[in-house]
């Protein structure tokens, strides 16, 4: 505890911080809590994207191989797809926190390529692909926000252990010393006031 002056003013200024830390600490506290219950809730969409993600990911590689059997090599045609160039990120907040959110411009499917030298099998795959793409966006979307959350609820938790542990006990001792401190103030000034009284009366009784 650092040194304090025991006087009325700190003493309320100590009280006043205690007060304030102990609002911090609940806003912390009520903080974390939120942010964990709406990690918990993505980490179920994470895993459920991914199982999702895993079978789409089969469906088109299946339908490609397909394709390769029945067309040849696919790179030729696969060259009419143009680049993706329609994702952009915007943020929204949360508790405080940044929040991507993960969006994309993309309009109505269709197929790039024409349909003399492909087949159905082709354009399963595309389909497939493409479906892929979306959800490793949704999915990219969800873990960055997962990680986000978990980096705001460590700091939350960090800064509610310190006021808790460290900056409301301060706040208790300094509290309890100046307390202790006027309080024996008191009592000497009493002590004092009642030796004064007393000798003025004994004055008052030899004369």
């Amino acid at each position: 505890m650092a040194a304090v002056l025991p006087t009325k003013s700190n003493l309320m200024a100590a009280k006043s911080g205690r007060a304030l830390a102990n609002t911090g600490f609940s806003l912390m506290d009520k903080k974390r809590s939120i942010l964990v219950r709406e990690i918990m809730s993505l980490i179920d969409k994470a895993e459920t994207l991914q199982a999702r993600i895993d079978t789409v990911f089969s469906e088109a590689y299946l339908a490609l191989r397909v394709s390769n059997i029945a067309l040849g090599q696919c790179d030729r045609i696969a060259e009419a797809v143009p680049p993706d160039n329609g994702v952009s990120v915007r943020y929204r907040s949360v508790m405080g926190v940044e929040l991507p959110a993960v969006t994309s411009e993309d309009g109505a499917l269709s197929l790039p390529y024409g349909f003399l030298e492909t087949g159905a099998m082709l354009d399963e795959a595309y389909i497939h692909f493409n479906k892929v793409k979306d959800l490793i966006r949704e999915l990219a979307e969800t873990e960055n926000t997962i990680y986000r959350l978990a980096h705001a609820i460590k700091k939350a938790q960090k800064r509610a252990n310190a006021l808790k542990n460290i900056v409301i006990p301060n706040y208790d001792e300094t509290i309890k010393f100046i307390t202790d401190s006027l309080e024996e103030k008191e009592r000497e000034e009493f002590v004092r006031l009642k030796v004064i009284k007393s000798q003025t009366r004994a004055d008052a009784a030899s004369d």
